[in-house]
């Protein structure tokens, strides 16, 4: 049977996942407990849950506020990704069919189109379900699951700034081709593993590379 506590906490992160409270939205709990008919108790202990789990910031006199994040926030998250997506692609490689990896082309295609569309929304979108759709196959529901989540986290990041690097969302595809010519191949693990984490890298670098021309571009 399902808690209170776990109710109310599921309540709260799909939320925020989908971006019914977005970043710095104030949770107040007599609100909640009017709209949901759970006591008080029950969504303190799911305040606490989602603050340990990096959703949310409890601020003394305020109160519980959905985490806003920060380039610092977004670069840890690539970081993760970008390890735990390269052992997920590893693994996913030999359970990808002919046709699956035919799927995966065709979505590249549909990134690309966005991309000429100059419809981001869109791409993100997209590109999120690239990934996730390789490292779905991985056979470890709990690192599907992590990898899902960090990629959920990655979109709110997104919704609190907007880092962009010109020129990266198409070099993005071209190394997703990249990806799926070598799992095509048949490449050994550790070749396919580099080469997700290689990607997710450098999307890093690129970004970081940008702003620091811009800083400098600012000063000058």
């Amino acid at each position: 049977m399902t808690t209170k506590a776990e109710q109310a906490y599921q309540i709260l992160r799909e939320r925020i996942m989908d971006g019914t409270f977005g970043p710095g939205h104030r949770l107040v709990i007599d609100q909640l407990g009017r709209e949901h008919s759970i006591s008080s108790v029950p969504w303190r202990e799911s305040l606490r849950r989602l603050e340990a789990e990096g959703w949310v910031d409890i601020i003394p006199n305020v109160g519980a506020v959905v985490k806003t994040f920060d380039t610092g926030s977004w670069q840890r998250t690539m970081r993760l990704l970008a390890r735990i997506e390269g052992l997920a692609a590893a693994l996913a490689a030999p359970h990808l069919s002919a046709e699956d990896i035919a799927d995966l082309r065709s979505l590249n295609k549909q990134l690309s189109a966005a991309l000429s569309a100059y419809d981001l929304e869109t791409f993100g979108r997209l590109n999120r379900r690239f990934h996730e759709e390789i490292c779905s196959r991985c056979d470890d529901e709990h690192l599907s699951e992590l990898i899902h989540n960090e990629w959920t986290r990655l979109d709110l990041v997104r919704r609190s700034a907007f880092w962009y690097a010109p020129g990266r969302a198409q070099a993005s595809i071209s190394e997703h081709e990249g990806l799926l010519d070598l799992i095509e191949a048949g490449a050994a693990p550790d070749i396919i593993e580099t080469a997700m984490r290689r990607h997710q890298v450098n999307t890093l670098e690129a970004i970081a590379q940008h702003e620091a021309a811009l800083e400098v571009e600012q000063r000058g």
